[in-house]
Formats: C-alpha cells, structure tokens, sequence
C-alpha cells in the first residue's frame, strides 16, 4: 500500500496480490483468478487448459492441493526462509501491519533451521507423489502439467530463489543486498528427493519453453494507465454474475440467516493475513463457493473511475460478514 492504480480506478481496498482485472470484472485471489483464466481461455477455442483431460476427474484434488497445500503449511515454510535482513527494512514494517504483530528479526533468523526441517518434511510429503513411475510425468499421473504443478512449483520456485536473497534488494527497495540467504539446497535437492527435483526442473523447462504474452505498464506511466482504463470503462459488465459452476445451488436460508443477502452492505477479508484491511462493498450474489460484491463509493463519485465494477471473491480462505457484525 498505497495501490493508486486499483484504489483510485476501482475502489479495491484488497492488500494482496494478485488481483485480476477482465473488464469490469475484478477477481481476488490465486484460486479464484485460475478459474477466471480457464473460464475466459476455454480448451474449446484452442488454449492451453490447467486441467487436461486426464485428471478432469481429478479437479477437486487439484484445487484442494493449491489452496490447503501449497498456499497454506508449505508457503507458511518457504516465507521462514527469507533472509532476516528483510525484516529489518521498512518491508518488514509493512508486513507487520499486514500479518497484525510486529516482527522480530532476531527471533526469525533463529527459526531458519526449523523452518528447513518444515520444507524437509513438505518434501518428504511429496516425494511418492512425484516419484518416477515411468508415465506418470505429472502431479497426479497427468500427461501434462495441471494447476497442481503450477501451484507447486511456483512456491519452490520462489522459496528457493528468495532463500538465497534473490531480489532482496529490490522486495525492500534497497533496503538490504541480495544474496543474504543460507538457500534451501541443504535439503531440496537430486539425491536427497530425486522425484520431486527431477519433476522440479521438468517443469522449468516446460516453462521455458512457453511463449511470452507479458506487456509491462510502469506506474508511474500515467498515459498509458489511463489509456487502459479508457478500454476497461467501455467494456460491458459480464451478462452472468457469478463465475464459478457449484453442484448445488446457492443455500439461500442459510445465507439469510448468516446476514448474507443481496443488497446487503458485507465486508470480505482473508482469514490468515490482512484480515484488518477488508474489502467493503454490496453483495450482489454468492454461491458456496463464490462472492460477488460492487465495491463500497469513495466520496462523492457513483462508481469508480472506470465504473461499475464487480468484485469476485472465492469462499476458500476468505471471511465475509454483514457490515457491522462484531468479529467471532
């Protein structure tokens, strides 16, 4: 925080990254924002797919896998990584508003040996899934890589690199060095969990080999941020609310009974960190798995600077409460 770019266009409050913008549509979170993608760049019309056909039955695990595995006890891991000198910058200030108590340097340098022994552990979870059985290449036997791996990889990705103090440097804006970092290579390695390292660089070079779609829009870059957000106000609201497809339809009593109602004035906020900046807004839809709000008005203006936006929240890993409703 500040955030101009989502505050002053699209009233969003959120603290944490990612955010995803398809219109006016606006979609929180890694788990919501995959099915966005997937749901916008159908297999149908030719894209690439995080969910091949051979672990379509599988879809659920996949999920499960990324939300309470890797987002949770694995990144709870890889985060008591990172080097103590990061703590002791102005990041480790901001991160203390974010996670709701202060952080001590000293005390989380300490903890890196434990925190080592925890990854060992996830990887010792991991090894038999990942182990070399001939065809089965991927996380749950698939043929290509699913969302599974994706979430995965990207978290030993980024704690092996932030270990080492990789980009330090520029995480606490010159705050501290890079390469301050003991690194995870003592047990995240080929003879010690040859599947998983083995998978480990598959992956990479998988990736590699992907063609890059990425523009970049420098912040400070204010033509070219207002030129987007020319195009995003002119763009229709989607015709359907909601996003994701659930087996059963919204539970309207209960949701009555909870204060969750159309119309109703809710605050969404994640239940692990950040819980003290929510989002506040009016509910205009929710199914067991999704809340869709309109952002809570700054001012004078009706709507944001783009206009009326919606914003979709998954339930996995988030709190949503009528405004006002003291906290349980």
């Amino acid at each position: 925080m500040p955030r101009p770019v989502l505050k002053d266009n699209f009233n969003i409050t959120y603290r944490k990254i990612p955010v995803l913008a398809i219109g006016r549509e606006i979609y929180i979170d890694t788990s919501l924002i995959l099915e966005a993608l997937e749901h916008q760049f159908p297999s149908a019309q030719g894209y690439g797919t995080l969910y091949p056909s051979s672990t379509a039955s599988f879809r659920p695990l996949v999920r499960g896998f990324a939300s309470y595995w890797t987002d949770r006890p694995l990144f709870r891991v890889t985060t008591g990584l990172i080097p103590s000198s990061v703590w002791r910058t102005h990041f480790g200030v901001d991160r203390s508003d974010l996670i709701g108590h202060k952080l001590d340097a000293e005390k989380l340098e300490r903890k890196v040996p434990q925190n080592l022994s925890g990854l060992d552990l996830q990887l010792s979870l991991l090894e038999p899934l990942l182990a070399d059985k001939g065809t089965k290449t991927w996380i749950f036997g698939a043929d290509m890589p699913s969302a599974a791996d994706l979430a995965l990889w990207y978290q030993l990705d980024w704690g092996e690199k932030i270990s080492r103090g990789e980009g330090i440097e520029n995480l606490t804006g010159g705050g501290t060095k890079d390469g301050d970092g003991e690194g995870i290579g003592r047990v995240f390695n080929k003879d010690r969990y040859p599947g998983v390292f083995s998978w480990f660089e598959r992956f990479r070079i998988y990736v590699d080999g992907l063609p890059s779609t990425e523009t970049r829009i420098e912040r400070d870059d204010a033509q070219s941020v207002k030129r987007l957000m020319e195009q995003l106000k002119q763009t229709p609201l989607r015709e359907q609310t909601l996003l994701l497809a659930t087996p059963a339809c919204p539970h309207y009593d209960l949701d009555k009974r909870n204060g969750l109602v159309a119309g109703a004035g809710v605050s969404i906020a994640p239940d692990d960190t950040g819980r003290d900046s929510p989002t506040v807004g009016t509910l205009v839809a929710l199914t067991p798995e999704e809340a869709v709000i309109t952002p809570q008005q700054t001012g004078s203006e009706t709507y944001p600077a783009v206009g009326e936006v919606r914003v979709h929240f998954p339930r996995v890993g988030f709190v949503i409460r009528p405004v006002g409703q003291a906290k349980l």
